[in-house]
């Protein structure tokens, strides 16, 4: 079957060779994203911290993926080439917490071995992830008992209160899963970031004036509208030196008397659509002023003849 490159963003193929033994090309190999874990309550009434969150974004990094959490060599499928934790603006957990989860970038080479793999992750088939690790510390929700020193039970209710148990301080994560139920109801492979439909919502986040996270693919969108911007910023400093040029020559005719050094100052407080009103009234000016000194006013007029919207002379 025909398998894109375009599963690959840009820079990540050096990413994934940081675990090759050989450089591999990005046509090569195969790249999808996973939610590996949240903040979420999940079917064992357990919770990860938004703390312990962020240590397994580091932990993750490099481990690879296996099937049903049986760590044979014939079950690795896939390696984790990058990870970060992610916060869902509007979404909340089942208790009303801001909802946060850790999300990674997986890569397999495309061989013919891993063509079946990959069409079942494509179909949506295997999709469903858990992940394996250890923690220093449980907490008990009802009454903050660390590591079981409580006769609480997960799951129950105490007073309307439902017992579940937060996870913290990750010592280690050893391996991430395809299973069919996963603990996690959230956890599995999700679908190719869409650049076009949720830009301005990554731009919100980038200035709502709150911490944020970001996945690797919204990095890359933010990286290409700031290379967009950069574009045009260039393209803005190109036309407003050239405004201001056009302005000093004018000067010359239309404020003979104005020094060089105040002129430089007012324009330097004035955007783009103030030069072009001072540079259309100082050619308006320089025009009757031309009969006096013809011959200057002949050179400017060739200097400046090329942004005619300014020297309607």
């Amino acid at each position: 079957m025909g398998l894109s490159s375009e599963t690959l963003r840009d820079g990540e193929i050096d990413l994934i060779n940081r675990f090759t033994r050989r450089k591999f090309a990005p046509d090569e190999v195969y790249a999808f994203s996973v939610v590996l874990c949240d903040n979420d309550i999940d079917r064992d009434y357990e919770r990860f911290s938004d703390e312990a969150l962020q240590s397994l974004q580091n932990m993750f990094c490099g481990v690879t993926g296996i099937c049903d959490h049986d760590p044979k060599c014939k079950n690795q499928t896939a390696r984790i080439f990058s990870c970060m934790t992610e916060k869902i603006i509007g979404k909340k957990t089942s208790d009303g917490k801001d909802y946060i989860r850790l999300c990674a970038r997986a890569y397999m080479p495309k061989t013919d071995s891993t063509n079946d793999f990959i069409t079942m992750l494509d179909s949506g088939i295997k999709k469903e992830v858990s992940v394996g690790c250890s923690v220093g510390k449980r907490t008990c929700s009802i009454c903050g008992s660390i590591n079981g020193r409580c006769d609480h039970i997960r799951g129950n209710k105490y007073d309307g209160r439902l017992c579940f148990f937060t996870l913290d301080d990750p010592t280690d994560a050893y391996e991430w899963s395809f299973v069919a139920v996963p603990a996690q109801k959230a956890a599995g492979v999700i679908k190719a970031f869409n650049k076009g439909d949720n830009t301005m919502n990554i731009e919100k986040r980038l200035f709502s004036g709150t911490p944020q996270s970001f996945s690797a693919d919204e990095l890359n969108v933010l990286a290409e509208k700031f290379r967009i911007l950069n574009e045009k910023a260039a393209d803005g400093d190109t036309y407003r030196r050239r405004l201001e040029a056009d302005i000093n020559k004018l000067a010359a005719f239309a404020l003979p008397e104005l020094k060089r050094d105040t002129l430089d100052f007012i324009i330097s407080k004035m955007n783009a659509v103030q030069l072009e009103d001072l540079c259309h009234a100082m050619s308006k000016k320089a025009a009757q002023a031309a009969p006096l000194r013809p011959q200057l006013f002949s050179e400017l007029k060739n200097s400046t003849g090329k942004n005619k919207d300014y020297t309607n002379i």
